[in-house]
């Protein structure tokens, strides 16, 4: 097996190192930071978003537009970003990047109406579109292949727990503050990363070496490619985030952006497997390890994300919690996912990743099944319990995933394997997002006509119910017409409230089952190498 075959990584060497000579745990610490703050930033705001409806004297439904224009600048930057950081060199697109998103979030903490905020934002997102590419590649270059798992812990830290404590920090400092500080927050700590990798990190030779013979001949930039990535991740977004409000394709500009999306996703196919330098190499789709891994971060994506939301929104609506409790019912998880990085970090030099991946996939699938016993009367404990369990299999899918999936991926395509990785598990979110809220939304329309079915006066059942609810607000004071009326809206509240549960249980099983998915597509994994020496040593 030749050194590259060995994995992406066994062609690695210490002068290829971004460590410069620093440990490179310190290293892994520093690029985490911008990392950390990136992905809180993108549900730091959902909580927020009444407080800047309020402060900016908008609607709700407009106000959402924060969030969408974040992400859609983000899915374009991040699908292209790959190629950028060879272009223009890693720790200086990084760096780039930062900087873009620190200037960024002080001109939205300054924002003087919703165009000015969604105009900053979008440059937030393209900021923030380009670090985690640049952060990944810089940890495969600073780390030989063995250690590799050890050095995605560290990083998968700041990937899985921004999400959890986002909510939280959001409530938080919306109702101590005001909800500029959600953006302001980012300033100092994207200046600290400005410093600190500006000081410690270096440029690998190697990477310098692409990049020179990438520009030899002169820069050749693939604009159509651009365009068509641009038009068909960036309207696939807004379709992801935008649908369910807008009715999906009952409303004309949602149909309009997936037909643009359509054609412009299929159209890119052809087109990148026949350029010299495509500005996204989907080549890398086509190998049975990498492609592999990418279904496997499309799913993770996708529950993670979703059952972010879908636990503090069931907890809010129906259990009737303030937005700070209801994120503090996923702070234990985070403490187990930042025990267990580590650990499985360690494993993943040990241990195949197929089969790590596997147990992930199990742990994912039965924490999704535990939600759906919930009822009515679930305590704090048992929605704690369930992000317990999820947070748990998140490290035996995200390490031993990132790890796997630079295996046999040549140095030269290092950018861009780490590239389709962070696309995977962001469109993922947004596809898990939009398929539960949709099912959702579709399971209560069937639920309530089933339950109606029951609520009618001819059932005795419902005669029962009534004439037992109305004595109950008798003995409580009220007299016969207002207690009969009372027993009514009291049996519409418990019917939609049971509506609601069983529409929440039945997402939780289509969850459960994305969970189980991903357990085959591990075993398609091929074994990696783990003994591999680093070439040089």
């Amino acid at each position: 097996m030749s050194d590259v075959a060995a994995g992406g990584g066994a062609a690695w060497s210490p002068e290829r190192s971004a460590a410069g000579g620093h440990n490179p745990y310190l290293i892994a610490f520093v690029v985490s930071i911008a990392t950390f703050m990136e992905v809180l930033d993108t549900t730091i705001a959902n909580v927020a978003l009444r407080h800047i409806a309020g402060g900016l004297a908008v609607g709700i439904d407009e106000s959402t537009y924060v969030i969408t224009s974040y992400l859609v600048a983000n899915a374009i930057v991040l699908s292209i970003s790959g190629w950028l950081s060879t272009v223009i060199g890693r720790k200086r697109f990084y760096m780039i990047c930062v900087g873009t998103f620190a200037f960024a979030s002080l001109l939205c903490g300054l924002a003087w109406s919703l165009e000015a905020l969604v105009l900053f934002r979008i440059i937030q997102g393209l900021g923030g579109g380009g670090m985690a590419t640049s952060e990944q590649a810089i940890l495969a270059d600073s780390f030989p292949p063995a250690k590799r798992g050890q050095a995605f812990a560290i990083y998968g830290v700041a990937v899985v727990v921004a999400p959890v404590i986002g909510p939280t920090l959001g409530g938080w400092i919306t109702d101590t503050y005001t909800w500029h500080w959600i953006f302001l927050i980012n300033v100092p700590m994207g200046l600290i990363s400005l410093f600190l990798v500006g000081t410690l990190v270096k440029e690998p030779s190697g990477a310098e070496e692409e990049r020179k013979e990438l520009l030899k001949d002169g820069l050749h930039v693939d604009y159509i490619g651009f365009v068509l990535v641009a038009i068909g991740l960036g309207s696939l977004e807004f379709v992801l985030d935008e649908g369910q409000r807008k009715d999906w394709f009952g409303s004309d500009m949602i149909t309009g952006f997936a037909l643009a999306s359509a054609v412009c996703l299929i159209a890119l196919i052809p087109w990148e497997l026949t350029r010299k330098d495509p500005i996204i190499d989907l080549r890398l789709l086509g190998r049975r390890q990498f492609g592999s891994c990418f279904l496997v971060m499309l799913c993770t994506g996708a529950v993670l994300i979703s059952s972010t939301q879908l636990i503090p929104q069931l907890l809010q609506t129906e259990l009737n919690y303030t937005a700070l409790l209801a994120g503090l019912a996923l702070s234990p998880g985070g403490i187990v996912t930042l025990i267990l990085m580590p650990v499985v970090g360690n494993l993943v030099s040990r241990v195949q990743p197929k089969y790590l991946i596997a147990v992930g996939g199990c742990i994912v699938a039965y924490s999704m099944w535990h939600l759906t016993g919930l009822n009515g009367d679930i305590t704090y404990g048992y929605a704690a319990l369930a992000r317990i369990f999820l947070s748990a299999g998140l490290p035996f899918l995200f390490l031993p995933v990132t790890t796997a999936s630079y295996d046999g991926v040549p140095p030269d395509k290092t950018n861009q394997a780490s590239a389709l990785i962070n696309v995977a598990r962001n469109i993922g979110g947004s596809m898990g997002v939009a398929l539960a809220q949709t099912a959702l939304a579709q399971r209560q329309q069937f639920h309530q006509s089933r339950l109606i079915e029951h609520a009618a006066p001819s059932d005795l059942g419902y005669q029962q119910t009534i004439d037992t609810m109305t004595r109950y607000f008798q003995s409580q004071g009220s007299n016969a017409s207002d207690a009969a009326s009372q027993a009514i809206a009291w049996v519409g509240q418990t019917l939609q409230r049971q509506v609601d549960l069983l529409a929440y249980i039945d997402v939780f099983w289509m969850l459960s089952i994305i969970g189980l998915v991903m357990i085959p597509l591990a075993l398609i994994i091929k074994p990696v190498d783990l003994a591999a020496p680093p070439k040089g040593h």
